[in-house]
């Protein structure tokens, strides 16, 4: 018998279903603990992915502030161990703008362009936090002068010459070269041999002269030369040049120490 047959049927509403939340007591004790625990293990097993994320948005976050931000920004460049240049000249070779984040200096290149300075044999450049650039100079250490015109030129041992100055300093020995300006390769060899004399051929040292590779020569007080030629064997050199300065003669020449004239 179909439902429109059974009497009545047709005249039932038709049934509406819901749902409906279970009291906790209807729930037995053992369903809830274990509804509990899966909780429980949910939990756990987030906790260290939420705390790892929570640690990745917080370096993100401040990684931004240093390096994006003029929050740690350059407010201030200290330089340290300069004479010659002054540090105005130092920070503006370094050429890093006041604001730029600190974290974002390329400290090798400032160190480069502040070492571009013509007195400045080496630089370094650091950070100290939170918005100072830090500039250590090391100068080049004077080792002689070299007349060019009516100046001075101070060279270093490398015979580099880094600062021009109108009057001889007291205590550097004069490299006169036969070029105009200063050859760094014979002010440097002259150095060498500078560096190489006794403390009598010091004292009675006037000049060095230099007109070429192998054309070095000592000029002392009372007119009398001593012929170097290259600068090779110069301790050797300067060990017989010392003990001829007791013979008579006005030139010396010793750049055959093993064979010294004397006229």
């Amino acid at each position: 018998m179909t439902p429109e047959a059974r009497p009545g049927l047709a005249d039932r509403p038709p049934r509406r279903w819901r749902l409906v939340r279970a009291s906790r007591e209807a729930v037995p004790p053992s369903v809830r603990r274990f509804m509990r625990r899966a909780r429980q293990r949910r939990l756990r097993s987030a906790l260290p992915w939420a705390v790892v994320g929570g640690l990745v948005v917080l370096v993100a976050t401040g990684w931004w502030v240093v390096a994006a931000t003029s929050v740690f920004g350059v407010d201030q460049i200290r330089v340290t161990g300069s004479v010659v240049h002054s540090e105005e000249e130092v920070r503006a070779a370094a050429d890093v703008a006041v604001g730029t984040p600190l974290a974002r200096v390329d400290l090798a290149a400032v160190a480069g362009r502040v070492a571009g300075l013509p007195a400045v044999e080496r630089a370094v450049a650091s950070r100290d936090w939170p918005g100072t650039l830090v500039l250590t100079v090391v100068e080049r250490v004077p080792a002689a002068v070299v007349p060019v015109g009516d100046e001075f030129v101070v060279v270093d041992a490398a015979g580099v010459g880094f600062q021009t100055v109108a009057f001889r300093p007291d205590g550097l020995a004069v490299i006169r070269l036969a070029t105009p300006e200063v050859d760094q390769t014979l002010a440097r060899d002259a150095v060498s041999v500078l560096a190489a004399l006794t403390a009598q051929l010091r004292e009675a040292l006037v000049e060095i002269a230099v007109s070429g590779p192998a054309g070095i020569e000592l000029r002392l007080a009372d007119d009398r030369v001593v012929i170097w030629g290259d600068a090779t064997e110069n301790d050797v050199k300067a060990g017989v040049a010392d003990a001829l300065l007791a013979q008579e003669g006005t030139v010396i020449d010793v750049s055959a120490p093993d064979v010294v004239t004397i006229r």
